[in-house]
């Protein structure tokens, strides 16, 4: 008993960090406009539901190959993220950060009802059946390994983007101190749009693996959006590293309770740690840095 026990813990902490790599690059797009533009998208989980919607539309409907299908889905969320940058963010830099939140809110409640209008409120998926992989007596989705794969991979270029190529390291720069880049005759305007458009690629990249693996409808936001922004708060608004240690340990917390009791168990662990480290570290686990 005892052995067929720690089988199963043993495979709950592996699809913890399968699941944690997920929520990894969901968080990552986020910190990173927040780090570079200082503004919180509070509509990102709707634009990674667009792109799900995506990926099922030219897949399912249209036919076109997978692959094809995510690469035009990660163009349009990431054409999305400079239009919502230019539309709703830009006119509103320099106001209080309320005022932000509320637009992009708004943006939010457009989005789902927009969503609702198009597609209905029927559940979508593509009808991919994968296979689940047996390991040692364990199981594990290849669905869920694929898409931990493809975020390693998403997550590791985004490093070399930031930390091997100019527009990288200026973005660096803007995140550490705007004003001072700015007086240095840095292009903030433009920075500001490459980072919307890697930021909406980025929940693109994310709407690619998680329709692999969940349904699509227009609420499909209100699943990770709590998760994705409890992730950066807990990681440090804007702290890259942070935000990834963070989804690690949300994911452990998760699976290991969906363990013991079941998934929404673990998700109700998830929020109490979260409140009680609010109360122990209010700036983060990991502060950003200055």
């Amino acid at each position: 008993m005892d052995s067929i026990f720690d089988i199963y813990l043993l495979e709950a902490l592996l699809n913890g960090i399968l699941l944690g790599g997920v929520l990894a690059l969901l968080g990552l797009g986020l910190n990173l406009v927040f780090g570079v533009i200082d503004v919180v998208w509070i509509c990102y989980a709707e634009l990674i539901m667009l792109g799900m919607y995506g990926m099922y539309y030219l897949h399912s409907v249209y036919h076109l190959p997978l692959v094809v299908a995510g690469a035009l889905s990660i163009a349009i969320v990431g054409a999305l993220g400079v239009v919502l940058h230019l539309v709703v963010i830009q006119p509103l830099l320099g106001t209080a950060p309320i005022n932000q939140l509320l637009a992009t809110g708004g943006v939010l409640f457009f989005l789902q009802s927009a969503a609702t209008v198009l597609f209905g409120i029927e559940f979508k998926n593509l009808g991919l059946r994968l296979p689940v992989i047996e390991l040692s007596g364990m199981f594990v989705s290849y669905a869920r390994l694929l898409a931990f794969g493809a975020a390693l991979i998403g997550m590791v270029l985004v490093y070399l983007f930031l930390a091997k190529t100019y527009t990288g390291i200026a973005i660096r720069a803007i995140a550490q101190d705007r004003q001072i880049m700015g007086l240095m005759g840095v292009d903030t305007r433009r920075i500001y749009l490459i980072t919307s458009a890697v930021g909406g690629a980025l929940a693109g990249l994310a709407a690619c693996l998680l329709v692999l693996q969940y349904d699509v409808h227009p609420f499909v936001g209100l699943s990770f959006g709590p998760i994705i922004f409890m992730i950066c708060v807990l990681g440090g608004l804007g702290n890259i590293v942070g935000g990834f240690v963070a989804a690690f340990i949300f994911a452990e917390i998760i699976t290991v309770g969906g363990l013991y009791l079941d998934l929404e168990w673990g998700y109700v662990f998830a929020f109490v740690f979260f409140v009680v480290m609010m109360f122990i570290r209010p700036e983060g686990l990991l502060a950003r840095r200055a």
